[in-house]
């Protein structure tokens, strides 16, 4: 049965001849009409009326040299895992997601062999699922690797039910930015998302044999983006269904729970989801005969990663340090 269906770049010179971080020449964005100009055209007579930004003075710890290649796992703790599990709903147009619990139990075995602290929340209604994540965003995760959030539910494109409402991802992930929770700033936050994203159905297509087809002092401080280090890894494309076993859980969160399981301490992450998505994209087709329009159905899951660095979940050595 189906799920959830219901600038370019610059070297600059600083004044000492070393690299800076700021350009000799203006930048400008790609936005028509956002450039100013001395007619006063265009954006800028738009623009007129809009203060400039204010200069902000957000600083948050460093949790690793400027240009390290991977992050710091190397915290006292992993850090938190929190699952939201959607199985009934107020909703009466929501069918209960038969199989789900199987999913949550499963991943919450996985999470706690990765060395997570975690939780799991059982048919939320909106109010709640933001009062945990308000709770997560305030704590002091300081001597934590990063942040892992998996919600099991219902969804359409760009949007998630809760028990009495839909929502969007936004809404939950702005808490855990930068700005919002410093001390995961420069660190890993991984949402997991197994939810339907449309009601597009994807029949697959047989393939068969023969056809083929910079220099500075890393330890001085930088600026990194607000929304940098998030990962966003979803079950299927926009626009498409997602799969659910009654019996043995989505197709997405099985995978995702093998690789993670067999896979975690020898491949970084997002080489691991690349074989979820094979996994998914391989082992599984719908069987649903009685319905011919929605068997023999294939699914593909994608990621959004704006992961800075590679994330490896090796074991932690003995006498960690903070930081």
């Amino acid at each position: 049965m189906t799920d959830e269906c219901i600038t370019r770049n610059f070297i600059a010179l600083g004044s000492n001849g070393k690299g800076g971080n700021r350009s000799s020449i203006g930048d400008s964005t790609d936005a028509k009409g956002c450039e100013g100009n001395s007619a006063g055209v265009g954006g800028a007579t738009a623009a007129a009326s809009i203060p400039p930004p204010s200069i902000n003075n957000y600083v948050a710890r460093m949790p690793v040299e400027r240009y390290a290649s991977e992050y710091n796992m190397n915290h006292k703790q992993r850090g938190q895992a929190i699952i939201f599990n959607h199985e009934f709903f107020e909703i009466p147009t929501l069918r209960a997601r038969m199989g789900t619990n199987v999913d949550a139990e499963e991943l919450r075995k996985t999470f706690k062999r990765l060395g997570f602290d975690v939780s799991v929340h059982k048919d939320c209604k909106w109010q709640n699922i933001r009062e945990q994540i308000e709770k997560a965003a305030a704590l002091d995760h300081t001597d934590s690797d990063c942040l892992a959030i998996a919600i099991l539910s219902h969804g359409e494109h760009g949007c998630i039910y809760a028990n009495d409402v839909q929502y969007k991802l936004d809404q939950i992930w702005h808490y855990f930015t930068a700005k919002m929770c410093p001390t995961l700033a420069g660190k890993p936050k991984l949402f997991f998302i197994q939810a339907c994203q449309g009601d597009g159905l994807d029949e697959g297509v047989m393939l068969e044999k023969g056809v083929t087809e910079t220099d500075g002092d890393s330890s001085m401080g930088y600026k990194i983006p607000v929304h940098a280090d998030f990962l966003f890894s979803y079950s299927t494309i926009p626009g498409y269904y997602s799969w659910r076993n009654i019996n043995n859980g989505s197709w997405y969160m099985q995978s995702l729970i093998q690789e993670l399981n067999s896979n975690a301490k020898k491949y970084d992450l997002l080489t691991l989801l690349t074989f979820v998505s094979q996994r998914v994209a391989i082992d599984f087709e719908s069987n649903v005969p009685a319905t011919p329009m929605m068997d023999r159905q294939k699914q593909i899951p994608c990621f959004t990663s704006m992961l800075t660095r590679i994330l490896r979940f090796g074991d932690k050595p003995n006498g960690n340090k903070a930081g």
